[in-house]
């Protein structure tokens, strides 16, 4: 998805080429996930000659608020405080993202 967000238009190969330049991964599978995102709506397709082209269908902050809610409601049983305070003690800030955090609450209702 990251692949079809950034580039907004692609084909299996692009996403399978831009893939393997960080890791093994076989085309076939590539092209199983995309038909599977395809399914579920993630993207859509359009016939381009003999190929398919893949467009995201769906916004990715809307996919990023769903996997983050779902995260917090498993893991931190939907208290999004435990993992704000989990990521603030743990993982190391930098100062400019702890003056990014601050800046970001100061701001929320």
């Amino acid at each position: 998805m990251k692949v079809a967000w950034r580039k907004k238009d692609v084909s299996v190969r692009e996403v399978y080429e831009t893939l393997l330049t960080r890791r093994p991964v076989a085309y076939t599978t590539v092209m199983t996930m995309m038909n599977t995102l395809e399914a579920k709506g993630y993207l859509r397709k359009t016939l381009d000659g003999r190929a398919y082209r893949y467009q995201p269908g769906v916004p990715e902050q809307r996919v990023v608020k769903a996997m983050v809610r779902e995260f917090v409601d498993r893991v931190f049983d939907g208290a999004s405080a435990s993992l704000a305070a989990h990521l603030v003690t743990d993982s190391g800030l930098s100062d400019a993202e702890r003056e990014e955090l601050r800046r970001l609450i100061d701001g929320a209702e």
